[in-house]
């Protein structure tokens, strides 16, 4: 992820794993007490995303961004942990802009208001942990050319000035 530049429109093919406030709120309460995480988190993609439902015959509901500030608090502990990048929308604060410059890591935007449009990139979908959270629950997603926009690169320059 080291050769994105802030602006640079991509299509990500791999893995994303969706997780929102609680799920990071239950993550760095695990980091803090020593437990082993249910995922590695070391060169993974966090998407801030709670699908909707499924609808029958379909891989995964509604999948847009969630404003990713909700999870500024957790993001620097998560990107000490190996994290590489995150996928929301909208700004970030100081501390986490310091944070992906120290750990190289990278923000991506998807595009907001499109939630429907991006379920036809999701080819898979498997529960990860935290069940009990319902849309929130830690989700592993298969995606195909779905597209991105670097927000901030590894080196901290970011499209928001």
């Amino acid at each position: 992820m080291r050769y994105l530049k802030a602006g640079d429109e991509i299509l990500y093919t791999g893995k994303l794993y969706t997780a929102r406030d609680q799920a990071h709120k239950r993550l760095v309460e695990e980091i803090k007490r020593g437990k082993k995480l249910p995922l590695d988190l070391r060169g993974q993609i966090i998407y801030y995303c709670g699908p909707t439902l499924t609808p029958k015959g379909r891989v995964i509901g509604s999948c847009g961004p969630t404003t990713s500030s909700r999870m500024d608090e957790f993001t620097p502990l998560l990107l000490k942990a190996g994290l590489k990048g995150m996928l929301g929308k909208g700004i970030r604060s100081e501390d986490v802009m310091k944070a992906i410059k120290k750990y190289k890591a990278v923000y991506f935007l998807a595009y907001s208001g499109c939630g429907a449009l991006l379920t036809r990139y999701v080819s898979k979908k498997r529960l990860v942990a935290y069940a009990d959270l319902g849309p929130e629950a830690i989700y592993e997603l298969e995606v195909k050319d779905f597209p991105l926009i670097v927000a901030i690169d590894s080196k901290g320059r970011s499209i928001y000035g």
